[in-house]
């Protein structure tokens, strides 16, 4: 075995289990471009009932396809977390830190700087002091808010996986439960019920329960059968009632199920993530040099490269989307041009390609790799 191929297998072996990080990698970043295509058709919804916006049958479709792709954050995290919060690391604070500024430090400040032009000369924002100065200090476009809360939790690590080195499954558990009922079951609650907790109960809250459940489901084992009734469910329900909720109160709120901590998306997410965790890298399964394995011997090689340029793809998909929407080619894909059905899924495809296309070639020009993911 090459040393390529070791170095692979070494990533994918968690707690002496094979898990197949480029297939979980690869289906959270299709979930972001998903989400980012579906989210274009929902416009304003503080001033209108965008059932009446976009017409009950297309409007549906859009929840569905956003239903589905809330699970993309939850995998980033709860993968990140199985990466970085195994027992046995035991790297100094300083060592920690020096390979993840490696791994976003640069790429942070490269794309950084080219959303500032893009929001300067494209999409025409005053240039201003405080507009730089809010967009470092909140991220200079939409997707940016996502390596803040990576930077938050590389903060605590040092400090959780000295927790989780002495920590019981039951206190561990404990962790994930009180980190989750601040987020997703008060807030459900308080829309029920005319009565709202203080907040200041729960004071361990954020990203901590996705962080620290990507390790505890190394260890948790249940049948294919029940997580795919599971994931159906999560998402079903998380379409059904944001539909409930647009048809009843309308407003911001109608997307309450559709949050990152909310019961149904933590569902989903959870199951999809430990059905992804059942199917075996490619390492692990022999000899894939037969002729039967040819194809999937194909689909596993584009797994990989689309892997191993997430971040990039991450931090560079929206440009590509925002100009195929706005027809910066010379052409438009978007609500006016086609029916969401075919929009959504379509726009995801050629984004997500496109995009690979563009970060590999640009990965070729020396010294770029590292500058952009």
């Amino acid at each position: 075995m090459d040393k390529s191929s070791l170095k692979v297998e070494k990533l994918n072996q968690l707690s002496g289990r094979p898990v197949y990080v480029d297939l979980i990698r690869t289906t959270a970043i299709v979930g972001v471009i998903l989400l980012h295509a579906a989210g274009s058709w929902i416009t304003n919804p503080q001033q209108m009932n965008a059932l009446n916006f976009l017409g009950g049958a297309s409007w549906t479709v859009v929840d569905i396809y956003q239903s589905i792709a809330r699970i993309c954050v939850p995998l980033f995290i709860m993968l990140t977390g199985a990466l970085l919060l195994q027992p046995e690391k035991t790297e100094s604070i300083s060592a920690f830190f020096k390979k993840r500024w490696a791994r976003i430090g640069l790429p942070f400040l490269f794309w950084g700087a080219a959303y500032f032009v893009w929001d300067f000369l494209v999409i025409k924002i005053p240039f201003t002091s405080g507009a730089i100065i809010q967009g470092i200090l909140n991220g200079p476009y939409t997707q940016f808010w996502y390596l803040y809360v990576l930077i938050g939790l590389y903060l605590l690590t040092p400090i959780l996986r000295m927790f989780l080195a002495k920590a019981d499954q039951t206190t561990t558990k404990y962790l994930i439960a009180l980190s989750f009922l601040g987020l997703a079951i008060a807030p459900v609650l308080s829309s029920i019920v005319p009565y709202t907790l203080n907040s200041n109960v729960f004071t361990i809250t954020g990203y901590i329960g996705y962080f620290v459940l990507g390790l505890y489901l190394l260890t948790v084992k249940t049948r294919s059968k029940t997580l795919l009734i599971l994931v159906f469910l999560g998402i079903s329900l998380t379409a059904a009632f944001t539909y409930v909720l647009a048809t009843t109160i309308g407003g911001t709120n109608m997307y309450l199920f559709q949050q990152y901590f909310s019961p149904t998306v933590i569902l989903a997410s959870v199951a999809v993530f430990m059905l992804l965790l059942k199917i075996q890298p490619p390492s692990f399964n022999g000899d894939c040099s037969n002729s039967p394995q040819v194809e999937l011997s194909k689909i596993n090689k584009l797994i990989k490269v689309i892997s191993e340029n997430t971040l990039a793809i991450f931090l560079f998909h929206v440009m590509l989307l925002e100009s195929l929407e706005r027809g910066y080619f010379g052409f438009a894909i978007n609500s006016l041009t086609l029916n969401p059905i075919i929009e959504v899924p379509l726009i995801t495809v050629i984004v997500l390609f496109v995009s690979l296309g563009v970060v590999v070639l640009l990965k070729k020009i020396p010294y770029v790799e590292k500058l952009i993911g």
